[in-house]
């Protein structure tokens, strides 16, 4: 009787390994494999608070505003880095254009304004360092004004352009209070 309970635990015990290692070799495999950006443009992203606008010169020629949730904007008021989970800083980009109304007004060209929508529209950084480890702890996005997700190959260009900022928690853009 002794070795058949004897048996019967090392079966269990034999199970439950099985079991255990089964699983978590699934979660890392599973997480692995996540994806480094953003599905979905966050709601309500348009009542943000705005943290800075610039003017991208270059090929980029645009204008942009950049937004930040609340958890983003209390983050860059307290200049607290790294950034708390749940942080989201986005961007708004037209292009670059010459306003002809204004400047006729002014009598020079000297006013600029923005213009049609850029092809990356929106971006997002979405601060979640479990889901994604891989890329410093922040997911990417980029949509058309259309709301239409850039393909993979363009999302994978993020992450190392924003390495060179490491020590600024791959954040760009500072606060404009």
């Amino acid at each position: 009787m002794k070795q058949i309970t004897l048996l019967l635990v090392a079966v269990a015990t034999l199970a439950g390994v099985v079991v255990f290692t089964a699983t978590t070799s699934r979660d890392v495999t599973a997480q692995e494999s996540a994806p480094i950006f953003v599905t979905n443009i966050p709601a309500g992203y348009r009542d943000w608070r705005v943290v800075s606008v610039a003017h991208e010169a270059g090929d980029l020629n645009d204008i942009r505003a950049v937004l930040g949730n609340e958890i983003a904007i209390k983050a860059y008021r307290e200049n607290k880095l790294p950034f708390p989970e749940g942080a989201i800083v986005g961007r708004i980009a037209w292009s670059h254009t010459s306003s002809e109304e204004n400047n006729k007004l002014f009598g020079r060209d000297q006013s600029f304004v923005a213009g049609s929508p850029t092809e990356f529209y929106l971006q997002f950084m979405v601060k979640d360092s479990k889901k994604y480890a891989a890329t410093g702890g922040w997911g990417y996005s980029s949509f058309d004004q259309n709301g239409k997700p850039s393909d993979e190959a363009a999302m994978k260009k993020c992450f190392p352009c924003h390495q060179a900022i490491k020590e600024r928690d791959f954040i760009f853009t500072r606060y404009a209070p």
